[in-house]
């Protein structure tokens, strides 16, 4: 492919050279740039790309995106943009000629629930026939294949390459998570939704290499709404009217306030036989009753959000009511069959107040006991201990502190910081290292009509010791575990 056609939407200066010159590739990482490629300049936090236009010319690069001027040999091309991150998502859409004009595309931010509605909808979507790609913070789904993620929004290379590979694969939509940091970086840039929708939006992702202050992550936020056709928006969450703030998108609303598009009343809790989950009446623009078999209010939102979503898309209500009956997330709320007498699950809450949220949801089902098994990560704020400590010990009935993922640091330091959090209630707990061991006190232990929540980890399979991940999923552990028990 030409240069000229891949940088037909960019706007740039051409600096030297020829724009007729022909391309294999695009490339933004110097190590696995090839011969002939298009090397774009990214420069980042950590890391300039300028710096490496040597390494990238010796495997072969034909031309550079550069943002600052440059000294290359003559006879190479370099363009001039004012953004490389930007032109990167442009010139990647370019050289897969445009998969997601190909596809009915959907994207999801905000800062909880992105996961479990994306979920949702791409069953429902799959379901109703209509072939469905994911893209998301635990896996990428393209046909039958299934990638792990790195990010919640990978950057836009990697996002245009999936979209064209669903494309191939036969796919008719793609339902993906839109990070912030996807926003702020421009990893969706060029793309036009056809679906946007906002969860809720609470404080996080605020601090060194994310977001200066809340009003910058709220303004990434309400960017996917300057780039998708119909927004579909929480009428419900604080600051929905800032999110909209410069939308130039159709706006509907989904939550339990009156005027809302879609609506849910007369919401109940159900909870039998280890299971848990709420249900509601939808009314509006569609009115039929609704059985979701995960736990809480956040449940109602979700699954509000995604039903908003397939009605749009003309989705069938026996579709959506079978999915939402049948539905299970990886990582989020996600129940362990295990006895009849008391309920397990295995949830993501990884920070203070995720884990604040999850516990006073899993409250409100009044269990026998609520008991939480969770530990921290290392090498990060040894704050999130503290709190997360003190919360489990404040709303949990037992608390079982263990180890998570402790990267370089001494599990039981991090450990003696959770229990300097958890002492600051009145909570019964006991510490045990292990993380196996952990879960078979839990288990061991548990009363009729106990709920018993595994934390932290969620979706993971894998626990980073001294930079090595060793194969570990609490999902698995549980069920072993259960099984030596006889359970």
């Amino acid at each position: 492919m030409k240069l000229r056609q891949i940088l037909e939407r960019v706007k740039y200066k051409l600096v030297q050279g020829d724009v007729d010159a022909e391309i294999s590739g695009v490339a933004y990482d110097s190590r696995v740039t090839a011969k002939g490629n298009l090397f774009v300049c990214i420069p980042g936090t950590v890391t300039d790309g300028h710096d490496y236009i040597p390494m990238a010319m010796s495997h072969g690069a034909a031309a550079f995106i550069v943002t600052r001027e440059v000294s290359v040999p003559e006879g190479i091309c370099v363009v001039c943009v004012e953004d490389a991150r930007e032109a990167l998502a442009l010139c990647s859409a370019a050289w897969f000629d445009y998969p997601a004009e190909k596809l009915t595309t959907i994207g999801i931010t905000g800062t909880k629930g992105k996961t479990t509605t994306a979920y949702m909808v791409y069953q429902m979507l799959n379901s109703a026939g209509i072939r469905t790609g994911l893209i998301g913070t635990v896996e990428t789904v393209i046909g039958e294949e299934h990638l792990p993620a790195s990010h919640s929004t990978p950057e836009s290379y990697m996002v245009q390459k999936y979209f064209a590979q669903m494309v191939e694969a036969g796919c008719k939509a793609v339902v993906m998570e839109v990070s912030s940091q996807g926003l702020k970086m421009k990893r969706v840039a060029g793309i036009v939704y056809d679906i946007g929708l906002f969860t809720n939006l609470e404080p996080d992702h605020i601090g060194p290499r994310e977001h200066e202050s809340f009003e910058e992550y709220l303004q990434c936020k309400s960017l996917l709404f300057q780039q998708c056709k119909l927004g579909l928006l929480n009428a419900d969450d604080a600051h929905t009217e800032e999110i909209l703030q410069g939308h130039t998108c159709q706006v509907q609303t989904y939550g339990t306030k009156q005027g809302c598009d879609y609506r849910a009343e007369q919401i109940n809790l159900h909870n039998s036989l280890g299971q848990m989950g709420v249900r509601y009446c939808l009314s509006g623009k569609q009115s039929f009753p609704v059985v979701v078999n995960i736990p809480g209010a956040f449940s109602v939102y979700n699954s509000l959000a995604a039903i908003s979503i397939a009605c749009e898309l003309g989705i069938s209500q026996q579709c959506m009511l079978n999915c939402l009956r049948t539905i299970r997330v990886r990582g989020r709320v996600e129940m362990v069959p295990v006895s009849d007498q008391f309920t397990v699950m295995v949830d993501y809450a990884h920070n203070g107040m995720a884990l604040r949220s999850l516990l006073t949801t899993l409250r409100e089902y009044a269990p026998n006991r609520l008991v939480c098994v969770f530990g921290c990560g290392g090498n990060r704020s040894r704050e999130r201990r503290f709190e997360m400590g003190e919360i489990s010990s404040r709303l949990s009935d037992l608390t079982i502190a263990t180890s998570d993922n402790p990267r370089f640091e001494n599990p039981q330091d991090i450990l003696d910081d959770i229990i300097t959090g958890i002492q600051k209630a009145s909570g019964q707990y006991v510490a045990i290292i292990d993380r196996r061991e952990a879960i078979r006190y839990a288990l061991a232990n548990a009363q009729p009509g106990d709920c018993i929540v595994v934390a932290g980890k969620g979706h993971e399979d894998y626990q980073e010791i001294k930079g090595v991940k060793y194969p570990m999923d609490d999902r698995d552990m549980i069920q072993s575990v259960a099984k030596e028990l006889s359970l």
